[in-house]
């Protein structure tokens, strides 16, 4: 056996299992990410919730992907935590599901999804379905990728050192298990992780006594994914992963107990050990969501415990990026403008996060809170434009002259927007402190949603202005796109419900189409951050209307 043969095609085809989730992910997200969107942030009751949460993980092949986007509607508001538990819950039975699927023998489909995935990636005309080619080339590379994994690790079955190192491993079950989460969170992926260990299995690598404990160590490092992805979040975004790893922590330890004091597993259905260890996996996760839909609120409780979100998070000290020693240097002068034009974007960003939640639950604390914000925004705006403007003074190219002309055209949008949060949004508050009434609960959901989207675009922005791609630009404008088809839908469906006499959207509707408006506002001034790229690539159309006859 050539062992560093054996490593290096391991290895590959590792990276390719680890591409080919990727690609599926991402076709899956572009092709239809408002549907996917929409569906993780419109769940209801708890088993809806799950049921959706399962439905998007099997499409994203992801349930870190589900906990993301989950994080994302929990700190707009349109995500309550207990039901953001029970999406989770049910994206890590989606993930299993994905799992027992692709342990059947499908490599036959490997050549069909390439080749079909391939040619409609390459020569399809319309987006969504050159997306589509490019998940269907990802589920066909997966395939591959196993067969890879399949062939490399044949040798291994005839090497003399095999079966002294699974017995030792076998002898501390705990250190396996911990070793595996290590692993899959090392991998960012718990489908590629399990995948890995059924493939080992099926090879005769690794026997059912050393497999329990790396399956339970794989599901409990696929809740640690999505806490690291986290960790930068605000904290009702970092609350949701967290009660999702302690689910499966909790879960595995009692079941790594019924292990480690030698409860038989014969029981498990699977002719073979690597049968046996999927269904495991799917078994798991199936009781994880039933125990949970029961108590997620319970759960909720203890994360809302283990973790505070205080009101001068919102407000943390800021040094200033605009170091006047470096007028007479404009790359570098020009570079600090930008870092201060991204601290304007942040501060947006922290404005507008947790808006819909202060005018659902208004305190008069809250709303200041978020006021001085806005004084921190006209300062920044006020010291970048006089920055660039002493800056200008001096000799420039062309491309610097311009970069200054963008940095300051951004500041002023942004400046703007900070306005419209501040005049619009959070007088909305106000009137909630005055007595003003409750939303339905349809039209909030709809609010949420058009939040949702709306902060998304502002991330984008701040990634636009730390990377100027014009893949961040692109999908800038689609998402405003899409934040126009979210307006016009919830103008008139709030126009039925007037229609129909509901009373709370009678009593909401000013503040409601308010709200509505005030958002598409916010989502125009970031987009126009975008423009200037596409201006560049050749990307955007001069007039959005048809050429005369």
């Amino acid at each position: 056996m050539n062992l560093p043969a054996v490593a290096l095609e391991l290895a590959a085809a590792t990276v390719l299992l680890l591409y080919a989730v990727s690609l599926v992910k991402k076709g899956v997200e572009t092709a239809s990410g408002d549907i996917v969107a929409r569906t993780v942030g419109g769940a209801g009751r708890r088993p809806r919730a799950a049921v959706y949460g399962c439905v998007v993980a099997i499409a994203l092949q992801s349930s870190t992907a589900v906990a993301m986007l989950a994080a994302g509607f929990a700190i707009s508001g349109a995500l309550g935590l207990d039901i953001g538990l029970a999406v989770l819950l049910g994206a890590d039975l989606g993930s299993a599901l994905v799992v027992k699927i692709l342990s059947f023998d499908l490599h036959w489909l490997a050549p069909l999804f390439v080749a079909a995935g391939g040619l409609l990636h390459l020569k399809a005309s319309m987006r969504k379905v050159t997306e589509a080619g490019r998940a269907v080339l990802g589920i066909g590379l997966l395939l591959l990728s196993l067969q890879m994994i399949g062939h490399a690790t044949q040798p291994l079955t005839q090497s003399p050192l095999l079966p002294s190192a699974i017995a030792f491993l076998g002898t501390d079950a705990l250190t396996v298990m911990i070793l595996a989460a290590v692993f899959t969170w090392a991998l960012h992926s718990s489908v590629a992780a399990i995948l890995l260990i059924l493939t080992f299995a099926a090879k005769g690598l690794v026997p059912l006594e050393v497999g329990i404990p790396l399956v339970l160590g794989v599901n409990l490092g696929g809740g640690l994914i999505a806490l690291w992805l986290t960790r930068g979040l605000p904290v009702e975004g970092r609350r949701l992963p967290l009660g999702n790893l302690l689910f499966r922590a909790l879960f595995s330890a009692a079941v790594f107990a019924l292990f480690s004091l030698h409860a038989p597993f014969v029981w498990l259905p699977g002719g073979t050990v690597a049968g046996k260890l999927v269904n495991l996996h799917l078994l798991f996760n199936a009781a994880l969501v039933l125990i949970g839909l029961v108590s997620c609120g319970l759960m909720a409780r203890l994360v809302r415990l283990l973790t505070a979100a205080p009101v001068e998070a919102y407000l943390a000290a800021h040094a200033s990026a605009l170091d006047h020693s470096l007028i007479d240097k404009p790359a570098q002068a020009l570079a600090a403008a930008a870092r201060e034009v991204l601290h304007m974007g942040n501060l947006i960003a922290r404005m507008l996060e947790p808006v819909m939640a202060v005018i659902q639950s208004p305190t008069p604390e809250t709303v200041k809170a978020l006021r001085s914000i806005d004084g921190d925004i006209h300062r920044a705006h006020r010291e970048i434009k006089l920055y660039v403007a002493a800056v200008n003074r001096g000799v420039l190219t062309e491309e610097q002259s311009r970069r200054g002309i963008e940095l300051t055209e951004a500041a002023i949008h942004l400046e703007y927007a900070g306005d419209v949060v501040a005049k619009n949004l959070l007088q909305m508050a106000e009137e909630r402190l005055d007595g003003a009434g409750a939303f339905s609960q349809e039209g909030w959901r709809e609010l949420t949603l058009l939040h949702a989207a709306v902060f998304a675009n502002v991330r984008l922005a701040a990634n636009l202005l730390v990377s100027p791609d014009p893949v961040i630009a692109r999908e800038m404008v689609r998402q405003k796109e899409h934040v126009r088809r979210l307006v016009e839908e919830s103008s008139k469906s709030h126009l039925e419900r007037l229609r129909q006499g509901i009373a709370a959207s009678i009593q909401s509707s000013d503040m409601h189409l308010e709200i509505v408006r005030a958002l598409k506002e916010v989502n125009s001034l970031v987009t126009t951050m975008a423009y200037p790229r596409l201006r560049e690539t050749g990307d955007l159309l001069e007039s959005r209307l048809v050429p005369a006859a």
